[in-house]
């Protein structure tokens, strides 16, 4: 998410006001993991302010309503999820995907209800879906999870806890993070021309540096074979977060040709249009 005060005067603009996060934030890097939507419907105003305060060339990738995935677990949710949809599209190209983030309770016994919701799911731009089963991360469940989701074109999100649990952590966001997130395997594959990467580090800075650092490899070889993926970074308080992100896409830079840099942030001294709102 965007709208961390924390990071007024370190990342963003001293001077931007509370609610105008997304304007300096999507100037400095140019994608999110619209969290915000998977705990409740924004207004329809609030989708129209962030259609104005985003760049252009940004890019939000939205996680599905817990009601939908969660407390409904995908059964007869066709028109929430259309009514979804139709919420976020004043947003129109800004929207880069929705993603499914499934409980841990939903394993492969539930994979037709999966299925029945990506065959109606409106197209009017990419899904993906992150699973939290174990069954899903070998044998027949993911089998048959690759299966459906090649059949609707829809991504898996590749879940990245490695560096998070290698160590115990030492800050309360640190605990909460290991009470939060889930201990499953990392498979680094990509089914779609738009992989999804969410990788949550660690306390420890080194262990969330060296956790970066083993995926340089693995995204410039998805960028040579053509693909766009996304990644998101997090760690337990997100202070280093931005700046994480954009030192690893300054090294894609240099490992792969042709790949743009990111745009240069906004003074934190705060320029004239931030004093605009």
């Amino acid at each position: 998410m965007w709208a961390q005060r924390a990071w007024v005067g370190v990342h963003l603009p001293a001077d931007t006001p509370s609610g105008q996060e997304l304007f300096p934030y999507s100037r400095m890097l140019n994608a999110v993991e619209g969290n915000t939507t998977f705990y409740a419907l924004p207004p329809a105003a609030t989708v129209a302010k962030w259609a104005s305060l985003a760049d252009p060339a940004f890019r939000f990738v939205f996680k599905v309503p817990r009601t939908i995935t969660h407390d409904a677990r995908l059964r007869d949710v066709d028109a929430e999820l259309a009514a979804f949809v139709d919420l976020l599209a004043p947003l129109g190209d800004l929207v880069g995907g929705l993603t499914l983030q499934l409980p841990p309770s939903f394993g492969p016994r539930d994979i037709a209800a999966l299925d029945q919701v990506l065959a109606k799911a409106p197209q009017v731009w990419r899904w993906s879906v992150e699973v939290r089963h174990a069954d899903f991360f070998g044998g027949d469940g993911r089998r048959a999870l690759d299966r459906v989701l090649l059949r609707h074109g829809a991504e898996r999100v590749v879940l990245d806890t490695i560096s998070l649990f290698h160590r115990t952590p030492i800050t309360e966001d640190g605990h909460e993070e290991w009470r939060t997130k889930p201990r499953v395997p990392l498979l680094d594959d990509a089914l779609t021309d738009r992989p999804i990467v969410r990788f949550i580090g660690s306390d420890h800075p080194e262990l969330t540096d060296s956790g970066l650092d083993r995926w340089r490899v693995r995204i410039a070889e998805w960028l040579d074979e053509g693909r766009t993926p996304t990644l998101f970074v997090h760690t337990p308080d997100n202070m280093r977060s931005p700046v994480l992100a954009r030192g690893f896409h300054a090294a894609m830079c240099d490992m792969v040709d042709g790949l743009a840099p990111l745009p240069e942030p906004m003074p934190i001294g705060g320029p004239e249009q931030i004093t605009l709102f």
